[in-house]
């Protein structure tokens, strides 16, 4: 339901009686099913609002405004209609990986192309109506996000559990008419949708572009609680290594055809494989960062570019530790080095095995509250511990349910998110008041 949560002093809608607490059910004799169905019919220049009341009374609200102004007033969420839930049965799911008890939101399985649209999030085309496809042409809600995995109709199906899902390139090639452009992503499944399968995969979308902005791939990630799902296996360093020089190939021949490498890896590859890590500049736009793709060489960008402007000694002596991942690891040993060349700074590194999750995952955004007191109590961290701000849930909470100040508690030291290179130094280096 669209409830009105606030509305703008002096604005329209408090001029036609709007309050906060009414709910309006249409806009133009649209039902207002979410936020982009409001946003884009209240640009118009004549409105006719239906709403109702607290009380029940149903109000007809006539407007006249000019065209583009806004009518002020805030609602409760972006799907008024409710979410979107995904029909897939993945074999590769990290929600059917998680373990049971733990807060429901961690089971939802979304696939919301509005939520795609307004938030990033990856949506496979599976669950749509006509309808939808029809405001996704009328509102132009360009880039999507698309979970593509493979473009051979079989193996999409097969992976996916879901005949629907055989459809993948004839949906792609509709919103490239439409003039909709997409970001595609690929989770890597060894054995299923890797080799040939991969090759022709980026081959069709590449075909594609510019309407197919880039595609991540991502390796698939297994955790301890998988009993009765597909048995899956995760990349090899060997197959990490031999992917990373494929990609590379690709992108140079990309980059000659159309200026763009287009497709690139996540940095658990590079990692996983011990390869150098390719430069910030290499990622061009780093249009998938929430994929985990670049998050590294942008995090060394920024370090450098912060550590040059830090001073070479503190005022005073500080003792800090940092906590990451079994992958984090290769990438804050040298920045760690660095910070412990300052006089008077003393860094802690702390590497912290994922065992909530199980030995195979091992980046730091999948830290538990849970693993970092089982791999810390009783060590002494200095005066404050940095973590990845990306292992929490709007800033406090850990995918375990405990949130940042229970740790704290638990180790007896402040716990400090921290969401990048620059950021580090500052925390690090700056004055505790900033803190």
């Amino acid at each position: 339901m669209a409830i009105i949560r606030s509305i703008q002093g002096g604005s329209i809608a408090q001029a036609v009686g709007l309050q906060v607490g009414d709910q309006v059910l249409s806009i133009n004799g649209y039902p207002l099913t979410d936020l982009l169905v409001y946003r884009f019919y209240e640009a118009d220049a004549k409105l006719t609002l239906l709403a109702t009341k607290a009380t029940g009374e149903e109000l007809v609200i006539d407007i006249e405004k000019k065209l583009g102004h806004t009518l002020g007033m805030e609602f409760d969420g972006e799907l008024f209609d409710g979410i979107r839930h995904c029909q897939n049965h993945c074999q590769f799911c990290f929600v059917d990986q998680m373990p049971p008890n733990m807060r429901s939101t961690l089971y939802v399985k979304d696939d919301d192309y509005r939520l795609s649209f307004l938030y990033g999030n990856y949506i496979t085309l599976t669950n749509l109506s006509d309808a939808d496809w029809e405001s996704i042409r009328a509102m132009n809600l360009s880039p999507l996000y698309i979970s593509v995995h493979a473009t051979c109709s079989q193996v999409r199906k097969e992976l996916m559990v879901n005949p629907r899902a055989d459809s993948i390139l004839t949906q792609l090639q509709r919103l490239a008419d439409w003039g909709i452009d997409f970001h595609c992503q690929i989770v890597l499944c060894p054995g299923i949708n890797d080799g040939p399968v991969l090759e022709k995969t980026v081959a069709d979308l590449q075909a594609m572009w510019p309407a197919a902005r880039s595609v991540a791939i991502v390796p698939v990630g297994l955790t301890r609680f998988r009993e009765g799902l597909p048995r899956l296996r995760p990349v090899t360093a060997v197959e990490a290594r031999e992917l990373i020089y494929s990609v590379a190939d690709w992108q140079v021949r990309f980059l000659q055809e159309t200026g763009t490498r287009f497709v690139w890896l996540a940095d658990e590859f590079y990692l996983l494989g011990d390869m150098p890590l390719p430069s910030g500049e290499s990622y061009e736009d780093f249009a998938q960062l929430e994929n985990g793709v670049g998050l590294s060489a942008l995090f060394l960008q920024d370090f450098a570019k912060a550590l040059a402007e830090a001073p070479e000694a503190l005022p005073g002596a500080r003792h800090v530790s940092l906590a990451t991942g079994l992958l984090g690891q290769k990438i804050l040993c040298q920045p760690v080095q660095s910070l412990q060349d300052m006089g008077n700074l003393e860094v802690d590194l702390h590497v912290i095995p994922n065992s909530f999750f199980g030995s195979n995952i091992s980046v730091g955004g999948l830290i538990t509250g849970t693993d970092l007191i089982d791999a810390l109590a009783g060590t002494y961290l200095g005066e404050v511990l940095y973590i990845p701000d990306s292992s929490l849930k709007d800033g406090r909470q850990f995918l375990d349910g405990y949130v940042v100040d229970e740790v704290a508690d638990e180790l007896n030291v402040p716990v400090i998110p921290v969401s990048g290179g620059w950021e580090l130094v500052e925390r690090v280096t700056g004055p505790w008041q900033n803190q």
